[in-house]
């Protein structure tokens, strides 16, 4: 096969492998019904007049199921990171017993969970989306190589299998997260 060939479909697979590992991280984001210290990962704190992640700031524990605690590295943050949780506008009311921040997470209602489930389906979708649109850009790669039509068809036949490869990646990973934001 030709060098320019297998370096398109190599350089399609690392953008196809990049919508799945996407994928990954913002279903991670998505609430399933236990309290995850993922769950405050978009929260930033006004960290001495710059803003820094939560988790650059303080320890975020699980100490159960259903509390996140968060514990800053320098107590006269407690107050900083307490607003910046309420204005991340996740849905939690954050307790400050003066030492700590202590999350109750609520449980989730079936609407809430469906909610959750439309998310993370269009999250999905997105990578779907990436996915057919690194397969395209392949497509139009290929064809300006200016190789053989055989050569052609054949890596044309080659993207479009890694494509459904992917996709039916895709679907199993959101198969996966769906079941765990059903499960009560």
């Amino acid at each position: 096969m030709n060098e320019e060939v297998k370096f398109i479909l190599e350089a399609t697979k690392e953008s196809m492998d990049n919508a799945l590992v996407h994928l990954e991280k913002a279903l991670v984001k998505i609430r399933a019904g236990k309290a995850s210290p993922a769950m405050l990962s978009s929260v930033m704190v006004d960290y001495y007049g710059s803003q820094s992640p939560l988790s650059q700031v303080s320890n975020i524990n699980t100490p159960d199921g259903r509390t996140i605690s968060v514990q800053p590295w320098e107590k006269k943050m407690l107050s900083e990171i307490e607003t910046a949780i309420m204005n991340a506008n996740l849905g939690f009311n954050p307790m400050n017993n003066g030492e700590m921040i202590i999350i109750n997470v609520p449980p989730l209602t079936e609407e809430r969970r469906k909610q959750l489930v439309k998310q993370a389906k269009s999250e999905a979708e997105e990578a779907k989306i990436s996915i057919r649109s690194a397969r395209q850009d392949a497509n139009k790669e290929i064809k300006n190589v200016g190789v053989s039509e055989d050569l052609e068809k054949n890596a044309e036949i080659d993207i479009q299998e890694m494509t459904n490869k992917y996709t039916e990646k895709v679907d199993a990973v959101l198969e996966v997260k769906e079941a765990d934001i059903m499960k009560v």
